[in-house]
């Protein structure tokens, strides 16, 4: 069979291509695979063209569901296709789980098909905060479904919380904006925020945003901090350092095999008196001689991991000897 080339594909999957081809996909399947005609068949649903969509939308009806199911899977999957599945098939078997996988997926998506997920597929979302908080009607819509955990509804409530910590936040947006004005201006904005929103800003804010929300009494708020997706090396390093964060989140930042590939992270772990005493035990091995003996002249640290340091040094000694 005859293959189309990726561009006539990619204007397919866009809209873009001439009528005649539009429907040809609608009938004959135009030279497509299953996959990809099912999911063409879902942006021409759609089409201005009447007739185009008129024709697309019987010829859906006679797609099985497991081929939108492999779909949806597809990293590339566009947007129409969550769209149609989500109205058109929520409660197909395995759709649900695809769905939350996929996290091209819109959260609006999303919410038809809440009343098909499990207590397992809630905590993977609130595992992706990013987009459980993007959109507050898919919050929302879970925390009054009824298969929700006590501890998954507590978290989906915290979501609607405008509580802030003030005095928490202005003493870490005074180590983090050194501009009075440019101070005052973030920690108005974040007074204002609900948590759900403070989350959003923490992904999505600048690092002055970050550098003082890693520090807000909100666990949630912390932990989005460290998936923002503009967070950066040097802002990771700086946090491993801070002995003022608490110890869930210098756990977390220890637990992240990216963040543990920065030597500079694991020797500010070493060197934060916060850091858990079972978390710097393991990493221990990591640091170089030099570093090695500086933490065990350290004084801050607690005293079972300097006499790790420095038996491991005279270890290390002797082994070259």
């Amino acid at each position: 069979m005859e293959t189309l080339s990726p561009e006539v594909l990619d204007d397919l999957r866009h809209g873009r291509a001439p009528r005649e081809r539009k429907i040809a996909v609608c009938t004959a399947g135009a030279h497509l695979s299953a996959v990809d005609r099912a999911e063409i068949l879902c942006v021409l649903s759609d089409d201005p063209d009447e007739v185009v969509s008129t024709r697309a939308q019987d010829a859906m009806l006679s797609i099985a569901s497991e081929v939108f199911l492999d779909a949806v899977k597809r990293e590339t999957a566009v947007p129409a296709l969550f769209s149609y599945v989500a109205k058109k098939i929520p409660r197909a078997p395995g759709m649900a789980e695809a769905m939350v996988a996929n996290k091209h997926c819109p959260p609006e998506c999303l919410l038809p098909m809440v009343p098909y997920f499990s207590p397992a597929l809630v905590q993977r979302l609130l595992e992706e905060l990013d987009r459980v908080t993007a959109n507050p009607h898919l919050a929302l819509t879970l925390e009054h479904s009824a298969f929700v955990t006590p501890e998954q509804k507590k978290i989906l409530e915290d979501f609607r919380s405008t509580h802030v910590d003030h005095g928490h936040l202005a003493d870490a947006a005074a180590e983090a904006v050194p501009d009075p004005g440019r101070r005052q201006t973030l920690l108005q904005q974040i007074g204002r925020m609900t948590v759900a929103q403070r989350v959003q800003f923490a992904m999505k804010g600048s690092s002055e945003a970050r550098r003082t929300l890693i520090r807000d009494s909100n666990k949630v708020v912390q932990r989005s901090v460290l998936q923002s997706p503009r967070l950066t090396d040097q802002e990771v390093e700086s946090f491993a350092g801070m002995p003022n964060l608490t110890d869930e989140i210098l756990r977390q930042i220890a637990g992240n095999r990216n963040f543990r590939k920065n030597y500079v992270v694991v020797r500010n772990l070493l060197n934060n008196p916060k850091t858990p005493l079972d978390v710097t035990l393991h990493m221990l091995p990591v640091l170089t001689p030099a570093d090695l003996k500086k933490l065990g002249m350290n004084k801050n640290v607690p005293e079972t991991l300097r006499t790790s340091a420095l038996k491991l040094q005279r270890t290390r000694a002797s082994t070259q000897k």
